[in-house]
């Protein structure tokens, strides 16, 4: 029955997320406070609102910070915890990011994977239950905008709402996740007087990059003083771009200032090994540049000691390793704003390391830098359900039966609503052995893999509600 439904449905669902694709819900400052996260933030909202009641389904609005769509009746709440907001869609899309492009049986755009179209196949999944099953809880989609940032829609969630008795989040991979690493976002800091120096900066432009993106572009504007030619200035930084493998630009904007500006391979940062850091890049031809000028910039060098990705010389190395992975590092943020140059870092930690580990490691480093200042702006904690857990067994047989698979259970370095709420695991939508698009150039969702996510949803919400 549910492959009649998936059939007769189809074209509706694949319709439906292209247009919530086109809304580029893209975290924006909004003075409204019915809509904190930005007006086209709050118009995801609404629309999968309204979708839900045009479907049957009872729905709310919390006050523009999140919104969820219910059914059922009992003192037991089955949640489905999704989010609408997405990261900045960035640049080189072979289709434009909020088209919502259909080719080669696959939906492009900004959303697609995470969390649109897995949304949008958890909806299409309560419907059939709705339709034909008899369940013995209450059943909730809980649509977060704030998701990409700082998780502030799921924490006003927290507080005005009532939390799912047991429930999953479709925003990370099958067959099912029973760890998620900790997450460190901190900012190294210095004070800097354009004015003291021969060589100074002027700007950074990193093109507006979430902090959990690895980069995939970052210029910067330098400005040089009477006492240094021109021509030699330009021959020196071809110099040290000879020394690496970057691909990095040099434009002439006038007599005194250069533009530099580096190229990378976009990624998530739970996956920099999958990208190409742009900003890192940059940093490492600055410090050389401004070292054989004699100019001593602490933070580049610092950097470059301890905290470089690039290359290992002095590089900082936490040795830790756990059953969840490695210690990954994606440095996505350099700025100068207000006398204030600032690099931030997002860490994704092993879910046996104590935070205070990575800290005092940070601090020794920085022992030998007077004028650098750390701080930590973001932690979330791991994640951590024993493989035999009854909602991490239940949801791994159901996908493993669908799928004709046999595979356990996993962890990743993502953070997913799910560690928001007690009994709560990740459970797709990414399929094992394809890459994954979050965050990425091209982000898409093969409609094969939105179906068959709906039937798995489908029949989880049938199986945890009975």
């Amino acid at each position: 029955m549910i492959e009649d439904f998936i059939k007769e449905n189809k074209e509706t669902m694949i319709k439906k997320l292209q247009e919530l694709i086109q809304i580029p819900s893209v975290y924006s400052e909004s003075k409204n406070p019915l809509m904190p996260f930005g007006e086209n933030a709050n118009k995801a909202l609404e629309y999968m609102l309204n979708l839900g009641k045009s479907l049957g389904f009872r729905t709310k609005n919390i006050d523009g910070y999140c919104g969820y769509i219910e059914f059922g009746e009992g003192k037991e709440m089955l949640g489905i915890i999704g989010h609408l907001d997405v990261v900045p869609s960035g640049d080189n899309w072979t289709y434009p990011p909020f088209s919502a492009t259909i080719f080669d049986n696959k939906i492009y755009g900004r959303g697609a994977i995470d969390d649109k179209g897995p949304v949008i196949a958890s909806l299409y999944a309560m419907k059939y239950v709705l339709d034909n099953c008899k369940v013995h809880k209450r059943i909730r989609l809980i649509l977060g905008l704030n998701e990409e940032n700082d998780w502030k829609c799921i924490n006003y969630y927290k507080k005005h709402e009532e939390s799912p008795t047991i429930g999953f989040s479709p925003d990370a991979d099958f067959p099912c996740i029973y760890a998620e690493k900790s997450i460190l976002t901190s900012y190294f800091s210095m004070n800097y007087n354009k004015s003291n120096y021969d060589i100074s900066i002027q700007e950074f432009d990193c093109n507006n990059n979430a902090i959990n993106v690895v980069p995939k572009i970052c210029s910067t504007v330098l400005k040089i003083s009477s006492n240094i030619i021109m021509d030699d200035f330009i021959k020196a930084i071809k110099n040290i771009l000879d020394r690496y493998d970057f691909e990095i630009d040099v434009y002439k904007l006038n007599n005194e200032e250069i533009k530099l500006t580096s190229h990378g391979v976009g990624a998530h940062s739970a996956h920099p090994d999958l990208g190409i850091n742009a900003i890192s890049r940059l940093i490492i031809v600055l410090d050389d540049l401004f070292k054989s000028y004699n100019i001593n910039m602490e933070l580049f060098d610092f950097f470059t000691k301890y905290i470089n990705t690039e290359y290992n010389g002095e590089s900082l190395r936490i040795n830790c390793k756990d059953e969840s992975g490695i210690l990954t590092l994606n440095v996505g943020n350099l700025s100068l704003d207000n006398n204030v140059l600032k690099i931030g870092l997002n860490l994704r930690i092993p879910i046996s390391v104590p935070i205070e580990n990575i800290e005092n490691t940070f601090m020794k480093c920085l022992s030998n830098y007077k004028k650098i200042n750390y701080k930590k702006v973001d932690f979330k904690p791991s994640l951590h359900i024993p493989k035999d857990n009854y909602l991490i067994k239940t949801l791994c047989d159901i996908y493993n039966e669908e799928a004709n698979s046999y595979l356990e259970p996993i962890a990743i370095g993502g953070a997913t609503y799910a560690r928001a709420f007690d009994n709560c695991v990740s459970f797709g939508a990414n399929l094992p052995g394809q890459k994954d698009m979050c965050h990425q150039t091209d982000e898409f969702i093969s409609i094969d893999n939105l179906l068959f996510a709906c039937r798995v949803y489908a029949k989880a919400i049938h199986e945890l509600s009975k």
